[in-house]
């Protein structure tokens, strides 16, 4: 049986079971139940220690007893891919204990033409949609035997196949048992980014980009596809997930264009690896958010 290790764990956050367990307890514990229970959540995908308390405030806002199958959508930092691919595995391994992937939507996925497969190595070697999987397990651990997992990992897309993508995922997205997990980090900030845009109005380094990623988040809530191209054609901000964003968008759309409009998108939380004061420094930004379907 083919399972995909936790590569990063021992790295990226903690490989011990118990340790990691406690962590996620107490993150989850402080953040609020305020916008669920979720359909999709916008969440990151660094080292915990960084992103670990925000990511939180997502997986806050899950219903684990709805869910039934959680599609996990990652960009691809590795390998060029031009479309979307999907896990050879059969299940992924956490500390905390293994997930299950979803053979019959794999299968039903495939059947469309529209996605490739990822070998193990390029599953194993990216940490997007891996650093979802303890909050998953641990957020659906009284119901571990009762749901699977679908990863899809996410190439660079034009607007044109995130609207594709988007059409083509949107009647699982109606299904209140399935759960979307949009796995992205917002602003990368500074030269080894190649990303220094700032606007000195707004006083220190940091502010500005807290003002370009609020931009952004304002526009992701009004579910406007077009919009969050325009934004990102003009500022070129760094936002890692932008293509699973958009897929989602595309998602929403299609529904939109069905009639169903009863859906609102909120931001929960932000936060910043540091706060960039001059030229030399750094950032990486993330942002926590849920979507949810209103009956």
């Amino acid at each position: 049986m083919s399972a995909r290790r936790a590569t990063h764990a021992g790295s990226w956050y903690t490989d011990s079971g118990a340790e990691l367990s406690r962590q996620l307890d107490r993150w989850l514990g402080a953040a609020d139940l305020s916008h669920g229970p979720a359909r999709a959540i916008i969440a990151p995908h660094a080292g915990y220690t960084y992103c670990g308390a925000c990511a939180a405030f997502a997986y806050r806002q899950v219903s684990p007893v709805v869910v039934k199958r959680i599609f996990i959508l990652g960009p691809s930092h590795h390998v060029r891919l031009r479309g979307c691919a999907l896990s050879v595995a059969k299940k992924y391994r956490t500390p905390l204990y293994d997930l299950k992937i979803d053979a019959q939507i794999n299968s039903e996925l495939e059947k469309t033409g529209k996605f490739s497969w990822m070998d193990m190595k390029t599953d194993e070697d990216e940490h997007s949609i891996e650093m979802h999987l303890p909050y998953i397990a641990k957020v659906m651990e009284d119901y571990k035997d009762q749901f699977t997992i679908v990863p899809i990992l996410v190439g660079s897309l034009n607007p044109e196949q995130e609207a594709q993508y988007g059409s083509l995922l949107s009647s699982y997205l109606m299904d209140p048992t399935n759960l979307f997990v949009i796995s992205s980090d917002f602003c990368h900030w500074g030269h080894r980014f190649s990303y220094t845009y700032y606007d000195s109005s707004c006083g220190a380094i940091h502010k500005s980009i807290e003002k370009l990623d609020k931009q952004g988040m304002d526009i992701i809530e009004s579910l406007n596809p077009h919009s969050f191209t325009e934004y990102l054609r003009k500022y070129n901000n760094t936002i890692c997930g932008r293509h699973p964003i958009g897929v989602m968008l595309g998602a929403v759309k299609a529904l939109q264009d069905q009639g169903y409009d009863k859906m609102s998108f909120k931001f929960l939380k932000y936060a910043q690896s540091s706060q960039c004061q001059d030229i030399e420094d750094s950032s990486v930004s993330y942002a926590s958010g849920s979507l949810v379907f209103e009956m």
